[in-house]
């Protein structure tokens, strides 16, 4: 690894002019025995291809590749000229650094140069008297300390110093200036007193940027004896600007100034008479983003394309985020904007824009392109502002084989075409600005023809929409502005592309939104296509006969480049069943299989490979019979579905006369009546998060139960079994702030929340007695992992039953967490019922985010711990005659149905759609032999042990 050495510096070097300069620089290295006297040809060559001229009077002269084989050591050196030398024509150059690479080892040396480049050192660098002295200079980093009217706070409600310390980190935070673990490093003995009220706090723990966030509180604490109003709290790093920094102190401790801003109660007052950046005082307008998947993409693509038909600025910002340009969709997606968040535009005044802005706020509202349900926006600021209740905070080399995650149905089978991520062959330094910004805008144009061409030969909408997003990243200013930086410092056109695209990419699967940060993929798809055509690089060909594609992730591009006819499915190492991979196969309807681990990449070409899309299983060179059979089982299923059909409204009794109840999940009310129609006994689980989801604000009593009549009267007597509000950790409510986790899925989940929220537990459980009418009503509460938090739930709805009766109640607890499943026998003494939610039930048990892109495949509810925890649940619930059932997607897994049924589960929930299968089998199914596969299978080692079991 190259280094800036002080041994490594020549002082006082004289040179009349370029030429001699060089010659100069050669014999340094040739004296170190760097290189031969032959190396000055590869700087005379170099120096004709384009001027090394870096800046502030730098240069970094080096050979050619041809020059290579001159060089004998790789080594730098730094020759000080202090008269200066005319370089380019315009520029003199006092430092020169010289190198000699036989790879691509000098761009370690042009990092640290170009951020040297950031402040001004020309003449401190025409002016060093000692090698330290230029050593110093080169490597400094650019001091910085971040203070501006988004890391201030005024008429902050505040109980204690706890809460307001809180506030303080989260402006921070939420300013990306500090990580997770910040606040944890702020010590109270610590807080230094500023006089007037005014006390400081600072930390050098997880600090990502410098910077400095003021609280003011809305009446002054009490604090060691003294007053506190307002917090100053410090962010602080190598990187941080003392000088500004004390700039900001002398402000606080003048007396006169600190009186100021005790009086001051407005952030952007304050920010102005602290000297800190002020947001513009532009006209602003705001909207609640209502689309599901947040601002991805494509509704992105449409806000650019509507802002960018104003002349005027127009900026944005996330919360109370910064702003951003409108007219860059590259810096709209890095905001990574939720469902639920507010967007404040602001419009250069005195241009058209601030007349676009009414149109901005309606196309919002409409959803950019996309079909959304409009928030109640007053609403959601009652929710948002009536509750003062504080807001808690918290502070491969082996692969899996032959599993994956399934990601479009279908059954497929045929030879490997393996195409590994692709190698560029480009050199990074370019020839000069004008030449390599012609090569850029050649290759975009030819990229942005073929996109134009893909749009108009697909009669699919989804591809449609993803390549006009492409089309929209290419056009972005910001983009381009960006790579020609690159152009400007020297790097040739493929190398400021991929540099920048890397970055942008980089920072966009860094989102905490899975789904947005999903969308880098589009970011490298699109860049690998404009860097292909700028290295020259051949088109990736493909076999004449269906085959099976297997990549490490599949970007659009490359399936719409890709003959539809011959891939006859795709596997994939990495990505999700929500990636844009996942949706264009999707809708060519090609079946596949990702996230499978990078050892898929090995597979021999040409071998031949079974996937499926339904399972997320695949077979590498099958046997004949088994693609027989596969394509057997595909009309089988066909056959055995339609006749399933036929007989779904029967019961599902095995053939020595053992009956299952075999109920429906659902999320919308409105989906019972189906549910019904395919069979279902009951509802097993109705998820009412997805119901209050279904409302533009958190629904009242009337509202809910409105809702809940709808079920009990498509059910006609039938059991209805309701899931109390379950939010938090993947499933937020816009309307219903919660503050932000580092681990949410061990955070504020179901039950822990709504005990923290009893009003709204109270309306729900009120609303449920009032529509039940003495119909099967049975309530149960999620995420019950201690005795204390079930009694406290049970002792809610108990304070209602007097005054409404239920006569056909019961009441129990969704067992999703181990503890509780281990308490079972302590549990059962007290419920009516358990519902073992095996999604979470297995993630918690596993310790497997059942999301996660690489590990989700081993998160397998077959797995024998899971099993030992469904069977101490039953076995406890039968021995104090309570029933128990089953809502996780393990219930219509036809693997696990005859083992659960031996565990003596005794009702089954699941999709609706699953429910004549389902009953289907369980008709040829004899609960006997169940009983004897299910006591095998609590002895097996693992899940896939189980799995052959169920197959003997």
């Amino acid at each position: 690894m190259l280094v800036l050495e002080t041994q490594h510096v020549r002082m006082n070097q004289h040179a009349i002019d370029k030429a001699q300069a060089l010659q100069c620089l050669v014999n340094i290295l040739v004296e170190d025995q760097l290189v031969t006297p032959e190396y000055i040809d590869g700087l005379n060559n170099r120096e004709q291809q384009g001027a090394t001229y870096l800046g502030q009077g730098i240069a970094i002269p080096h050979g050619t590749p041809e020059s290579r084989q001159f060089i004998q050591q790789t080594g730098v050196r730094l020759a000080h000229f202090p008269e200066g030398v005319l370089w380019d024509g315009e520029n003199k150059i006092y430092l020169a650094v010289v190198i000699a690479a036989k790879s691509d080892e000098h761009l370690q040396v042009l990092q640290i140069l170009t951020r040297a480049l950031i402040s001004d050192l020309e003449d401190q660098v025409k002016n060093a008297q000692s090698p330290e002295q230029i050593i110093a200079l080169l490597q400094a980093q650019p001091a910085s300390l971040a203070l501006h009217e988004n890391l201030i706070a005024t008429q902050v409600p505040a109980q204690d110093i706890d809460d307001l310390i809180w506030q303080a980190s989260q402006l921070l935070k939420q300013q990306h200036m500090v990580q997770c673990g910040f606040l944890s490093g702020l010590n109270l003995k610590q807080m230094i007193h500023l006089g007037d009220g005014i006390w400081s706090i600072s930390s050098n723990q997880h600090v990502l940027n410098p910077a400095v966030s003021i609280v003011k509180t809305e009446t002054p604490l009490d604090f060691e004896q003294q007053t506190l109003s307002t917090l100053v709290c410090i962010a602080s790093n190598d990187q941080l600007d003392l000088s500004r920094l004390h700039q900001l102190m002398d402000i606080l401790f003048d007396t006169t100034q600190s009186q100021s801003i005790q009086s001051e109660q407005d952030e952007h007052q304050l920010a102005q008479l602290l000297g800190a950046e002020v947001i513009p005082d532009w006209p602003s307008q705001q909207i609640i983003l209502a689309n599901a998947h947040g601002l991805h993409a494509r509704p992105a693509t449409q806000l650019v394309n509507l802002t960018k038909q104003f002349s005027g600025d127009i900026q944005v910002a996330v919360d109370d985020g910064a702003y951003v340009s409108a007219k860059s969709l590259t810096k709209l997606l890095a905001l990574g904007c939720r469902r639920g968040q507010r967007l404040t535009f602001i419009a250069q005044p005195e241009t058209d824009a601030v007349d676009a802005l009414v149109q901005i706020i309606d196309a919002v509202r409409q959803g950019l392109g996309e079909e959304v349900e409009q928030f109640d926006e007053q609403s959601l600021s009652t929710a948002q502002t009536t509750d003062n209740t504080p807001l808690i905070s918290f502070e491969s080399d082996a692969q899996l084989e032959n599993t994956g995650i399934a990601a479009s149905t279908g059954l497929a089978f045929g030879p490997a075409h393996v195409v590994k991520p692709r190698e560029f062959d480009y050199v990074r330094e370019g020839q000069s600005f004008k030449a390599e910004n012609e090569r850029l805008e050649i290759a975009l144009h030819q990229v942005k023809n073929h996109l134009h061409q893909f749009i108009a030969h697909t009669s699919a909408d989804e591809i449609k929409q993803i390549f006009m997003a492409h089309l929209e990243m290419l056009d972005d200013p910001d983009l381009m502005q960006s790579v020609q930086r690159g152009l400007k410092q020297g790097l040739s056109a493929p190398a400021a592309w991929h540099d920048h695209i890397d970055a942008a990419a980089t920072a966009q699967a860094a989102l905490s939104d899975r789904l947005l940060a999903e969308r880098a993929a589009d970011l490298r798809d699109i860049g690998e296509r404009v860097l292909a055509v700028l290295c020259d690089a051949p088109e990736i060909t493909e076999p004449e006969q269906p085959y099976i594609l297997i990549m490490h992730d599949v970007g659009p591009s490359d399936v719409a480049r890709l003959n539809k006819d011959r891939v006859a499915g795709i596997l994939t190492a990495v990505g999700g069943a929500s990636a844009h991979s996942a949706i264009v196969a999707r809708a060519l309807a090609i079946p596949a299989v990702v996230g499978a681990g990078d050892a898929v990449l090995n597979i021999d070409p040409h071998a031949t490979v079974l996937i499926n899309g339904d399972t997320g299983e695949f077979v590498v060179a099958p046997e004949q019979a088994q693609i027989e059979d596969a394509i057997a089982t595909r009309e089988r299923q066909r056959e055995l579905r339609a006749q399933a059909q036929q007989h779904c409204l029967e019961p599902a009794i095995t053939q020595d006369q053992h009956q299952l109840e075999i109920a429906a999940n659902i999320g919308k009310v409105s989906a019972t009546a189906q549910a019904v129609t395919d069979g279902a006994e009951a509802i097993g689980l109705l998820r009412t998060e997805l119901v209050f989801m279904s409302h533009n604000s958190a629904p009242d009593e009337q509202a809910q139960e409105a809702d809940y009549r709808v079920v009990l009267d498509a059910l006609a007597g039938r059991p209805l079994v309701v899931r109390t509000l379950d939010v938090g950790g993947d499933k937020p409510l816009p309307y219903l702030p919660i503050a932000e986790e580092e681990n949410p899925f061990l955070g504020l989940r179901g039950i822990r929340l709504t005990l923290r929220k009893p009003t709204l537990l109270r309306q729900q459980l009120l609303a449920l007695l009032k529509a039940a009418d003495d119909r099967p009503l049975r309530i149960m509460f999620p995420m019950i992992g201690r005795v204390e938090e079930w009694r406290a739930a049970k002792a809610i709805l108990d304070e209602f039953r007097t005054e409404y009766p239920c006569n056909n109640l019961q009441v129990g607890i969704m067992i999703e967490v181990p503890s509780a499943a281990l308490l079972a026998p302590i549990l059962a003494q007290e419920v009516d019922f358990f519902s073992i939610g095996t999604n979470d039930l297995t993630q918690y048990t596993m310790a497997i985010d059942r999301g996660h892109p690489l590990l989700s495949a081993e998160a397998d509810g077959l797995h024998p711990s899971v099993l030992l925890l469904i069977d101490q649940t039953v076995r406890a619930a039968h021995e104090h005659g309570k029933w128990v059932g089953i809502c996780g997607e393990l219930a219509a897994d036809p693997k696990a149905v005859p083992v659960l049924m031996g565990l003596g589960v005794d009702e089954l929930s699941m999709s609706s759609t699953s429910i004549p299968l389902v009953k289907a089998q369980i008709r040829g199914l004899n609960y006997t032999e169940c009983q004897r596969i299910a006591q095998h299978a609590l002895k097996c080692e693992s899940a896939s042990a189980v799995r052959a079991l169920v197959e003997c």
